[in-house]
Order: C-alpha cells, then structure tokens, then sequence
C-alpha cells in the first residue's frame, strides 16, 4: 500500500466534520500526501506553525470561526499558503469572497476526491511544488499503471476491458470508501448514462472474477448501498 514519505508534500485538512476530514485524508495519503488534520481555526492556525503545510484544504464554516478569517489572519501575519475552500455554500458572492481573501480555488460539497485530488495537485503545480506525479495505483498486492494501462496483482497481468479499467481505478482511487450505484455510474459511465443500472453488478461481477482468481476478494459489497474496495479479512 503506498505511504506518504518525509519528501511528500503536506496538506492540512481543516473541516468539523470528522467524517470528511477522515475521508480526504485517507485519499490524500493513499496518493502520496504527508496529511494533519484538524476541526477549528485556533488549531489549524497552530497546525500552520508547526506542520507548515503546503497547502490547505480549508471548510469556510467551523466553530470557532470563519475559513476566511484564518486566511484573513494567515495573510495579515504574510503567511503564503495555498488554500483550497470547502463549503457546502456555493452562492457566487461567497466564492468571490474566498478567492479574494487569498483563496486558490473552491470547492463545493458534495464533492468528487478525485476532482479534488487534482485541484490539489494542479495548484502545487502553479505554486512550484508540484512533485514528481506517479502513474501507478497500489491497493495491497493489486496495481494498476494508467500509462501503460496495465493492471497486476501479485505480478500477475490481469487482461480488462476499458470500462473494467475505468472501473478498477475509480474504485482504486477511492480505496476503503463506501461508493455507492450512483457515485460509479456517474463516474464510470457518466452522468448522461440512461441505461438499465444492472450494468453495474454486471461488471462488478465481471471484475471480480478477474481481480480474486489471484487473491483473496479485495471488492466488497456494501448491502444496500454500494461497493468498496477493501483488503481481505482475516
């Protein structure tokens, strides 16, 4: 499984809910992000001093006080940090408001890690820090190379189809999360996607057959919602 190391960059998550806060962190590190995290602008103010993020991803309503006020306070001391905004508020005065208070970018809830992940990365880039992007996902023994679109487990090649590729690596970029029938279809088939959405379990099941026959499951089925890809339990 691939783990941040002292060189990867560092992100300060800033967001009250834990359960986004763990989500975003969790993807972060699987792509190679050195991630804190914290839930108040006191703390991430103090995070700022000892972490020294590259960059933050920064909820605009906490409890003790507004994102903006932090990159107020953040600017006010010329602390140069990107920032990404994260809110559930997309009225158009409140994103002119976050870009000009210094944000980089902003981000609505609900949100694609993906999209994310790539605003983050695409902003590293402009800021001159971008490091080296890597072309290969790891999940336990499984990888997937989106250069060569080669995808192994076990150092066994694993021969798909483009729509068993797309749907591999969305489930590879979100590892551990529960995504759910609608999150993949729009993904994997988009949002223009009118068919019958058996096509999913259809796949699903076709996918499994050729990921398990060299492991144990790593696709896993969330009843009544969706899929995960987790590691085997013991």
């Amino acid at each position: 499984m691939t783990t941040a190391t002292p060189e990867s960059h560092r992100v300060l998550v800033v967001d009250d809910e834990p359960n986004i806060a763990d989500v975003i962190s969790m993807a972060l590190r699987f792509q190679g992000f050195t991630v804190e995290a914290v839930g108040d602008g006191r703390s991430a103010l103090e995070a700022v001093t000892t972490f020294k993020p590259d960059l933050l991803v920064l909820d605009v309503m906490l409890p003790d006080m507004e994102g903006f006020e932090i990159a107020r306070r953040l600017s006010a001391e010329r602390v140069q940090v990107p920032i990404i905004f994260l809110t559930a508020r997309d009225a158009t005065e409140d994103k002119v408001r976050g870009l000009t208070m210094g944000g980089d970018d902003y981000v609505t809830k609900p949100f694609s890690l993906e999209e994310l992940v790539a605003r983050i990365r695409t902003i590293l880039r402009r800021a001159g820090l971008a490091q080296p992007e890597t072309s290969r996902l790891v999940f336990e023994d499984l990888e997937l190379d989106e250069d060569t679109r080669e995808v192994t487990r076990g150092g066994d090649l694993i021969e798909l189809t483009a729509t068993e590729y797309r749907l591999l690596r969305y489930l590879m970029l979100n590892p551990r999360r529960v995504l759910t029938r609608a999150q993949i279809l729009d993904q994997v088939w988009d949002y223009d996607f009118g068919g019958d959405a058996r096509v999913l379990e259809t796949y699903i099941s076709y996918l499994r057959k050729k990921i398990d026959r060299h492991g144990a499951p790593l696709i896993h089925t969330a009843r009544g919602v969706g899929y995960a890809l987790r590691a085997p339990r013991s």
